[in-house]
């Protein structure tokens, strides 16, 4: 059987499982009841699915090689910011690649403890890898924590926009969104470049009102520049 095939069953069998989950409940539903609708046997829907809670979840471990490939040929990239972004939106755009198995999984989700849980873990995994990349490739005098503030950010901008799409029944347009979102990411990242090589004035004023006013636009400016 080829690569593509054992794909195809693989989703085949999750999107029978899911079905049944919606329809007879997940606790009432066993591996044994997938196997028969999905005409596999028991032992193959083990060989694709270690668990029952993963059934739900057929395209994260490749969705995650996916982005792991892409960081991986973006290592030439001098800023790895950029290739994170890169990453990032791949990964949106293969997970819109189904549309009915993503919508179905966001219902499961709300309702089954269980798959909530591990959607929570699955998504740590893609945070823990680009963390992780932006750790070994942002300059040497970064900050310690920008590693996991950027990791996080980027992250949020993309759950942000594949919520928003799934509530929506698809009616949205979540590439535009997370793009939106990675050009703020990256005038914060300027911002950012911008105010660490430039030299800080400091100054002693009268407490007048005139000064408070002039003080009071220049805070007013900088929130408008952030």
């Amino acid at each position: 059987m080829t690569s593509r095939r054992i794909l195809e069953t693989k989703y085949r069998i999750s999107e029978t499982a899911m079905a049944l989950f919606l329809e007879e409940g997940y606790a009432n539903v066993t591996v044994e009841a997938v196997a028969e609708a999905s005409s596999v046997s028991r032992r193959t829907v083990f060989r694709h699915f270690e668990s029952k809670d993963e059934l739900a979840f057929p395209d994260h471990t490749e969705r995650l090689g996916l982005v792991e490939r892409c960081l991986l040929e973006a290592t030439a990239d001098p800023d790895p910011v950029e290739a994170v972004i890169a990453a990032t939106e791949e990964s949106l755009r293969d997970f819109l690649s189904r549309p009915e198995l993503v919508l179905r999984r966001y219902k499961l989700t709300r309702v089954v403890p269980e798959l909530r849980k591990r959607e929570v873990i699955e998504h740590e995994r893609y945070v823990a890898l680009t963390r992780s990349f932006l750790r070994d490739h942002l300059p040497a005098d970064a900050p310690p924590f920008q590693s996991t503030a950027l990791a996080a950010l980027i992250d949020a901008i993309h759950r942000s926009a594949l919520g928003n799409w799934v509530r929506s029944g698809g009616a949205t347009d979540a590439v535009a969104e997370v793009k939106a979102g990675m050009e703020w990411v990256r005038r914060l990242m300027a911002h950012q470049s911008t105010y660490s090589t430039s030299p800080l004035l400091l100054a002693s004023l009268p407490d007048t009102p005139h000064n408070r006013r002039v003080l009071t636009s220049l805070r007013d400016a900088a929130e408008e520049v952030l």
